[in-house]
């Protein structure tokens, strides 16, 4: 039989894996037929691991009196300290032979608020539905921070919303949604009532928006619309998040350029006021270049399948 190594650098010490199996054996079954039943192991080389192991760390772990066995205070110690270690080794050794296999990953996705729309919302219930074994956690975050996740690696992929002019090198983008952009108005102003907006009917409007350093590529696309419509926004507050900023809007801060999916927010307490002739926004999804996961190819293919629908 194969003698695997779990090395405890202690003191100089190291023990089998095989020893820890027989001790963890023995101190729950407090018997050394029955732990060696267990093992399907005979009762002598069980019992000379144990030994060995005894000997290694200088300390008996067993009082034994007959049949009856015990854990020494000692044993009781090392017990504790060593109890989850082989639990933790068959479900390791289970996750990287499922992974190995395509059956199992995670994947740690990021989102911003201003893209958590009805259609984001069916894209990652048919993930699910599809691909059960895949763990899926979500982390809201400006698109920055989602940015700087991925080149840390503490995210998988992130939907970013705009995709940045200057993209960190390894990143690459996925288009997987388009929609209008919306002029958010206070109720009672002035051009609440509208049906629509021309863009440079806003010159000279105190403006909300969603700030620079948290969402940059957004931030620098309303400037240049802005610039074509013939002015420059006069913005008098931020705020990191679109949600927030809907809210300003709601408030009577001032009016705001949204992802017209961002009505959900004010419901009927802002105006949500079409632009005439504004290109639609194209969302996208970050991660990062190379070789992706196998999880990670059906997301992608997803995504895809969902641009074309």
């Amino acid at each position: 039989m194969t003698v695997l190594w779990f090395k405890r650098y202690q003191n100089g010490m190291d023990y089998s894996l095989r020893e820890l199996e027989c001790f963890t054996a023995v101190a729950e079954e407090l018997s050394f037929t029955r732990a060696a039943r267990r093992l399907r192991l005979s009762q002598p080389p069980l019992s000379r691991h144990v030994r060995e192991l005894e000997e290694k760390l200088g300390a008996r772990l067993f009082e034994r009196e007959g049949r009856r066995v015990a854990l020494t205070e000692a044993g009781a110690l090392f017990h504790e300290g060593t109890r989850h270690v082989l639990a933790d080794l068959t479900r390791a050794g289970e996750a990287a032979r499922r992974h190995a296999a395509g059956e199992t990953s995670r994947l740690r996705l990021g989102f911003v608020s201003a893209v958590l729309s009805p259609r984001l919302v069916e894209v990652l219930r048919v993930f699910r539905e599809r691909h059960p074994e895949v763990q899926l956690s979500m982390r809201d975050a400006p698109p920055a921070e989602q940015l700087a996740a991925l080149a840390g690696g503490s995210l998988d992929g992130g939907f970013v919303g705009l995709k940045p002019a200057e993209a960190a090198p390894g990143v690459r983008f996925h288009a997987w949604s388009r929609e209008p952009l919306a002029a958010f108005v206070p109720r009672g102003h002035r051009l609440a009532e509208r049906r629509t907006l021309a863009l440079k009917e806003l010159a000279g409007e105190g403006l909300v928006g969603v700030s620079a350093e948290a969402a940059p590529a957004f931030a620098a696309h309303l400037r240049e619309l802005c610039r074509q419509a013939g002015f420059r926004p006069r913005v008098m507050q931020e705020s990191p998040r679109a949600q927030a900023v809907a809210v300003m809007v709601a408030a009577g801060a001032g009016i705001a350029l949204l992802p017209v999916s961002l009505e959900r927010v004010v419901e009927g307490a802002a105006a949500v006021i079409p632009l005439g002739r504004t290109p639609p926004l194209t969302h996208v999804f970050a991660h990062r270049g190379g070789r992706v996961s196998a999880a990670m190819e059906r997301f992608l293919a997803l995504l895809d399948e969902s641009v074309k629908t």
